[in-house]
């Protein structure tokens, strides 16, 4: 599939309602407001298909960098295309999208840990997604290098901006949900934080309250492990 045949194809799909939607949720830019639901059946025709996801990308249309995030080779990923695109992120809805291909890819842990150094609301907020998938679960990660980025994520979740704060929320979810010792330290962070205040704009989202959801996933695992 080419590129002008896959933004076609985009274009025939979206609809009104789901540009309203959408751009309730922040997505912002040219978009054609085409559904996951459809977004993953073409996902599921092209398949992986780098050299098309750059192409997507290049468009600045909301629906084809969502796309192209998903079929995106994460082992074709370099430096410079994850620093280019990251840059280019000015909603959680792409952020979202950018840190899931990232994090599959060899790149993703120098990157999250550069990335959620940084100032900028976006490229924050997509570090942060990614430590939040690295630290699923089956996570590669050793406690003694998840335990600092509690105690980093107590600190400094406040000040950050308002999308880095909700990302920097489910980061400690994660990490708090991986084992016994990391659950009690971001339990104990959690309850320290408190209320984590982010403006979700014109939508019913909240935010999660990270103690009761660590809990509610590690419940869901020990029930999934004992089946």
């Amino acid at each position: 599939m080419t590129c002008t045949e896959a933004m076609a194809r985009l274009k025939m799909l979206g609809t009104a309602q789901n540009r309203k939607v959408y751009g309730r949720h922040g997505a912002i830019g040219p978009m054609f407001g085409v559904s996951y639901a459809n977004l993953g059946k073409l996902q599921n025709k092209i398949k992986v298909d780098h050299g098309l996801a750059l192409g997507l990308w290049a468009t600045g249309n909301h629906d084809a960098r969502v796309l192209a995030t998903k079929i995106a080779d994460p082992a074709r990923l370099t430096v410079s295309q994850a620093e280019a695109w990251v840059k280019d992120c000015g909603d959680h809805v792409i952020t979202a999208a950018l840190a899931g291909l990232v994090a599959r890819s060899p790149i993703a842990q120098k990157r999250m840990e550069k990335w959620t150094r940084s100032r900028d609301e976006w490229v924050s907020a997509t570090g942060w997604s990614v430590l939040s998938y690295l630290a699923g679960e089956g996570s590669s990660l050793s406690s003694a290098y998840l335990a600092p980025l509690i105690g980093i994520i107590e600190k400094k979740i406040h000040a950050a901006p308002n999308r880095t704060r909700y990302s920097m929320n489910n980061a400690l979810i994660s990490i708090g949900a991986l084992s016994p010792a990391l659950q009690k330290k971001a339990m104990a962070a959690a309850g320290r934080i408190g209320k984590v205040k982010v403006d979700h704009g014109e939508t019913g989202c909240k935010t999660p309250d990270a103690a009761g959801y660590i809990l509610k996933t590690v419940a869901h695992r020990k029930k999934k492990a004992s089946k």
